[in-house]
């Protein structure tokens, strides 16, 4: 009779965790940055179809890298379970850190049962606040674990050094325009840090917009409106560098 192979405990938990690391490295990463009116939310996703970023509720929004259908199916949990509570209780008790927690207890459960592969997700929740310094984000990794993120977060397979860029250069009270720039810049570096160019029928970008009148403050940004947020931040990056513009 052969002796059944043995796997200790941290040895399995490792080998999940790197099964679920490579499967999200191989998506185009996400990017969400605070400014000064609200949070924006920039993919690399030519596809009009399969949305990485999507409204949760009147003031969250949800973002994810990794397998399709595996984040699909959490976001549809994630609506369920706002609509549900904003039902339920109030609207204003539907929160980013309560759906976070739950999100939390979903990936975790799954990471840690070996009757099922673990998830290959990388999850953003954000919600905007009244004000910047109320504005929510939350990153939440394969593990189901909760990172409290402030200004800029990057997902996805390049993210390391794309957070890298954006904490170096993200700063508060910048425009959309900025914020933008910024957002794109960070995506269009691959690993070998060439720069490539990204153009608007390769983004997904949507805003959470603390200025719109009504409740829901999500909006998708597209066509003609990105074109334009797009050629009036590199039109005036030109402007500042141009010498010419300079006194002599």
């Amino acid at each position: 009779m052969s002796t059944p192979f043995y796997v200790s405990p941290q040895q399995a938990m490792a080998d999940r965790a790197e099964y679920a690391r490579k499967g999200i490295a191989r998506g185009r990463s996400v990017v969400v940055l605070q400014y000064t009116d609200g949070i924006v939310f920039v993919a690399e996703n030519p596809s009009r179809a399969l949305h990485k970023v999507s409204e949760i509720y009147d003031r969250i929004a949800f973002a994810a890298v990794g397998k399709y259908n595996e984040f699909e199916n959490l976001r549809i949990g994630g609506v369920r379970y706002a609509d549900l509570r904003g039902y339920t209780y109030d609207r204003d008790d539907v929160t980013a850190r309560g759906l976070a927690n739950v999100y939390a207890q979903t990936l975790g459960t799954i990471f840690s049962s070996v009757g099922e592969k673990p998830y290959e997700v990388e999850l953003i929740v954000a919600e905007v606040g009244a004000a910047p310094e109320d504005d929510q984000i939350y990153r939440l990794p394969h593990d189901g674990s909760i990172v409290d993120e402030h200004g800029a977060v990057a997902v996805g397979g390049n993210s390391d050094q794309i957070g890298s860029y954006l904490d170096q250069r993200h700063r508060d009270g910048m425009t959309l325009a900025e914020a933008l720039a910024l957002a794109v810049e960070s995506l269009s570096r691959d690993t070998n840090g060439s720069d490539r160019q990204l153009t608007a029928e390769q983004l997904e970008v949507a805003v959470l917009d603390r200025t719109r009148p009504q409740a829901r403050k999500f909006k998708r940004i597209l066509g003609r409106q990105l074109t334009r947020l797009l050629e009036a931040e590199s039109a005036a990056t030109t402007t500042t560098d141009d010498p010419s513009d300079e006194e002599e």
